[in-house]
């Protein structure tokens, strides 16, 4: 218990980023029917992958539109 509390000033911010990343995701996949590749479920499983589905989503997935 007393390494989460040590490590929770880290643990916090992490944890907004990747909610907000997250939430930000699925509100643009489930508002857009264009994708540069891929359906709307493989984005929306991908937008609950850690950190980085939502990361990739952004940079491969998101159509120029």
């Amino acid at each position: 218990m007393d390494k989460i509390i040590e490590y929770l000033p880290f643990l916090i911010p992490l944890i907004i980023i990747e909610l907000a990343l997250t939430v930000t995701a699925l509100i643009h996949v489930l508002r857009h029917k264009n994708y540069r590749f891929g359906t709307r479920t493989f984005w929306i499983i991908m937008s609950f992958v850690q950190i980085i589905g939502p990361i990739i989503y952004f940079v491969f997935g998101r159509s120029e539109e």
